[in-house]
């Protein structure tokens, strides 16, 4: 499948402009003892630091450091147990040549984020609250508006839409437009479908397949579907063993026009979209 045409723009990025005329490969570290990709493996900073240099190392156009597990069912922690995961981390990180995003859906932690040098803010909560828009609009980071049905500790229980196309686009389009209102540019703006996050696995598949419709609202769609419980269903392989579905997965995703991969295994990534481009020429 060719990849729809997409105009070659950018995404402004705090300490970086973003060319968006090939896919993004953003890397994926979680401060977290209870991730449910990786089991804690990064959770201290010294870990943390040194998986972020690495993914750097293999590629990664964009790290993203997360300090809360928003895995189906995780409990929250509070804002000063984020932070003191979160910005030990983020510090020692300024030296990257890469920006540096932050995935927090709180309006304190995202301000003090910036402050250490955040050049981007990942909302899983989509930037619901006016805190939040508040906490970002009169910077320069960019902006990932995600898609989530109710919280981390209640989304996968029995989540339905009468039409999850739709009704994601509509929300999604919805907060964009807040946050233009108050003043963020659209360069600065990325949306993210949430898949896995209060769907289904038929309300995941049928997001990824109608991705050419959320992106046309002309903003770079970012899609995270690196070992995901979907890949499991489809699969039946158990979190360590889901690379290939990933992969495949992720491609698929780029077929119908995302912009932006989340990812956690970046080498294995680039190397697939560096075939598959290849032959897409």
């Amino acid at each position: 499948m060719t990849a729809p045409q997409i105009p070659a723009a950018v995404l402004r990025c705090g300490r970086f402009e973003l060319s968006l005329d090939r896919p993004l490969v953003m890397g994926v570290v979680n401060v977290t003892p209870d991730s449910f990709s990786d089991g804690g493996s990064f959770a201290k900073p010294d870990a943390a630091i040194a998986h972020a240099r690495l993914l750097s190392a293999e590629g990664a156009d964009i790290v993203d450091i997360g300090a809360e597990s928003t895995r189906p069912g995780a409990a929250p922690v509070t804002p000063d147990e984020e932070l003191a995961r979160l910005l030990p981390v983020l510090e020692a990180l300024r030296e990257l040549q890469v920006p540096l995003s932050v995935d927090t859906r709180r309006a304190r932690v995202m301000r003090a984020a910036i402050a250490a040098g955040a050049d981007m803010i990942n909302d899983v909560e989509g930037f619901r609250s006016p805190e939040s828009i508040s906490a970002v609009c009169d910077s320069a980071i960019a902006c990932c508006v995600m898609h989530m049905l109710g919280e981390p500790s209640t989304m996968q229980q029995a989540p339905g839409y009468r039409d999850v196309v739709s009704e994601v686009d509509e929300w999604l389009h919805g907060r964009t437009q807040a946050l233009r209102l108050a003043g963020v540019e659209a360069s600065r703006i990325a949306i993210d479908p949430g898949i896995g996050f209060g769907k289904t696995l038929e309300d995941n598949l049928r997001l990824l397949r109608d991705l050419p419709r959320l992106a046309g609202h002309g903003f770079p769609v970012l899609v995270g579907v690196s070992r995901k419980s979907l890949i499991g269903a489809l699969t039946g392989r158990p979190v360590g063993e889901r690379l290939a579905g990933s992969l495949a997965a992720m491609l698929a995703a780029v077929a119908r026009g995302a912009r932006i991969v989340r990812v956690h295994d970046v080498a294995a990534t680039r190397d697939a979209l560096a075939v598959w481009n290849a032959i897409g020429d």
